[in-house]
């Protein structure tokens, strides 16, 4: 699929998942697509003691009890709730998922202050009402309605920042597992009434951070099992998940480029200081808007590498990503600039001085971004 943007996890990821699907020979839930354990290989990637004939790469990196616990509730009646800081992957796991299970995972409801419900039920052809009145040709099924047909995962992304309303009716849904449409009659026999078929389920999105905006209802929270995605700390973690992430970038791309070892290293250690001084700080003015999340730090290094590839020397050097670093995370001035600046004379100079290597660079690359945003 080289000429989409991005592809969805399904098509992106076909072959593989064709391939898994002929070699499973293992129950299947309903009407999914995978059974669970390969469900859970899909997303993982595959180990030596899994005997395939061929191996399958890691897509989401992340502790295995909170895929196994994400699958477990996709396989009974209630819905999973992904709930994590900003960049922890939760998007991206909900997206395996529904892919590895119904083979689509563009059944999504984007949450926001403007989401109704006609956004998670059903809305009206306008000019085919005009023409032949209100009928089930003429309505237009929103993804969850699709996915309860279909039997197939719905995904409602950043569930807290939808109003009460819309919660409200996800609840119905959630609880009765059908939608009435009632401008098609009262009768049952009239096709007023959409049944959930087996396998359909949903999978919700929350930002921790959001606690206040639209808070969940008691009622809502019953019918989720929720699942926190942390924050990823360990160092070899994150740096497989940068690793992965920025390989799929330079093939994307077509870029040649390498992406230094030193310089993956300068970057998880620069985050991981910023993010022991945020935690370390006494109140909002000394901590940075950003949220410091490991998709921040790729997204740092995808500048770096564009920035290489477009107006440099192909090269990624440590100016460019510590010019990069400060132009991403810097966006209030003076804070987030007065915290960087600390940042740099604090720990990456005295660092430069005692261990050499790109520091010294790194150093005066962020002089010189920082300089020239003052």
């Amino acid at each position: 699929m080289t000429d989409l943007l991005r592809a969805p996890a399904e098509l992106k990821y076909a072959e593989e998942l064709d391939w898994l699907e002929s070699v499973d020979d293992a129950p299947k839930p309903f009407s999914w697509r995978l059974s669970p354990k390969m469900v859970r290989l899909f997303v993982l990637g595959s180990e030596r003691a899994d005997g395939l004939e061929r191996e399958i790469a890691p897509k989401w990196f992340g502790d295995r009890s909170i895929v196994e616990r994400s699958i477990v509730t996709l396989a009974s009646d209630r819905g999973l709730l992904l709930i994590g800081d900003p960049g922890t992957g939760k998007s991206w796991l909900a997206e395996l998922l529904a892919a590895a299970i119904s083979r689509n995972s563009t059944l999504v409801v984007q949450g926001t202050a403007g989401t109704t419900e006609d956004h998670i039920k059903y809305a009206w052809n306008v000019s085919m009402v005009i023409a032949r009145g209100q009928s089930r040709e003429s309505m237009i099924p929103s993804p969850i309605m699709t996915a309860m047909e279909t039997g197939a995962i719905g995904r409602f992304e950043e569930l807290t920042r939808s109003t009460s309303d819309v919660q409200d009716a996800l609840i119905s849904i959630l609880s009765e597992k059908y939608i009435s449409v009632p401008e098609l009659g009262s009768d049952r026999d009239s096709d007023n009434i959409v049944f959930a078929k087996p396998g359909f389920s949903v999978i919700a999105t929350a930002n921790s951070r959001d606690r206040g905006v639209n808070d969940l209802s008691s009622a809502l929270k019953r019918r989720f099992n929720f699942v926190r995605i942390p924050v990823v700390t360990n160092k070899k973690s994150e740096a497989e998940i940068v690793r992965f992430r920025t390989e799929e970038l330079l093939r994307r791309h077509r870029i040649e480029l390498d992406v230094p070892p030193t310089l993956l290293d300068v970057l998880l250690r620069s985050f991981a200081d910023l993010r022991a001084s945020s935690a370390a700080a006494g109140s909002d003015d000394d901590k940075l808007e950003s949220a410091l999340s490991t998709a921040e730090q790729i997204g740092v290094l995808e500048d770096a590498v564009l920035h290489s590839n477009f107006f440099g020397e192909r090269v990624l050097t440590a100016r460019t990503l510590a010019s990069s670093l400060v132009g991403s995370l810097a966006r209030r001035a003076p804070e987030d600039l007065a915290i960087l600046n600390k940042y740099l004379h604090g720990v990456v100079e005295p660092r430069g001085k005692e261990e050499g290597g790109s520091w010294p660079e790194f150093l005066e690359g962020g002089r010189d971004a920082i300089a020239t945003l003052s």
